[in-house]
């Protein structure tokens, strides 16, 4: 990975310049993910060669997006990462989001923007390393009040506690909220303690009338609604 490291400040000047060159020049998706990868960390690493490391990097995560929203623990361990590559990675994948999420969930009917919030999930959560569990605070109007990441956990396993759920649903005066976690394993299927965790939140939650939309399962290329799939029980589904 650092065999190239040690170029001269003109080599890598000139290779730097033709690989921009290239890229403005060529229609958009031509450069193979490397190069982009290779450009991204250009501002980052000024002094060296950045090719070797974009190729391991991507061998190592197996996507462009899945190196752009990984773990920071699990960058950091990699050698040549540093804080300025996190600031860049967290840059892109913040500016990606944005884009890709067309509309800001905080002004809409998140029940009638459910494509957006989906996206918006995937694209935080589905190529997390470990088990994240975020929660999506509604008003009467099913209008985003409040996007938490609640908890974190290990590769298959995260601790929730629907005591505290409940004091961050009063908190903000929710009226619903929507449960949000990802398999890092990659199957979106519920475990038998995800259909009861699900059930011990909606049964506290049901006391002070704050309804549960949905518990979304999300992994690198697909998701699990307990709503649809008829895992809710009645009372808390969104009416």
């Amino acid at each position: 990975m650092n065999k190239n490291d040690n170029l001269d400040s003109s080599t890598l000047s000139g290779h730097r310049s033709r690989l921009k060159e290239r890229f403005l020049k060529s229609p958009n998706r031509t450069l193979p993910d490397y190069e982009i990868l290779e450009m991204i960390l250009f501002n980052a690493i000024p002094r060296r060669d950045t090719k070797m490391l974009a190729k391991y990097l991507l061998d190592k995560f197996g996507s462009l997006i899945a190196v752009l929203s990984a773990d920071q623990i699990d960058l950091k361990n990699i050698p040549g990462i540093g804080r300025s590559v996190l600031l860049q990675f967290k840059l892109f994948l913040d500016t990606f989001t944005r884009l890709h999420v067309a509309i800001d969930l905080k002004d809409v009917n998140i029940i009638n923007s459910w494509t957006a919030v989906l996206n918006y999930c995937h694209l935080t959560m589905g190529f997390k390393s470990i088990e994240h569990f975020r929660i999506l605070f509604l008003n009467k109007k099913n209008v985003l009040i409040a996007d938490e990441l609640f908890e974190t956990g290990t590769v298959d396993r995260v601790n929730i506690y629907p005591r505290e759920i409940v004091k961050k649903a009063l908190h903000y005066n929710s009226s619903a909220i929507i449960l949000i976690h990802n398999h890092p394993s990659g199957d979106a299927k519920p475990s038998k303690d995800d259909i009861e965790i699900t059930n011990s939140i909606s049964a506290a939650l049901s006391h002070c009338r704050i309804s549960v939309h949905d518990h979304v399962i999300i992994a690198q290329h697909s998701h699990f609604s307990f709503r649809n799939s008829g895992l809710l029980n009645e009372e808390n589904k969104n009416s």
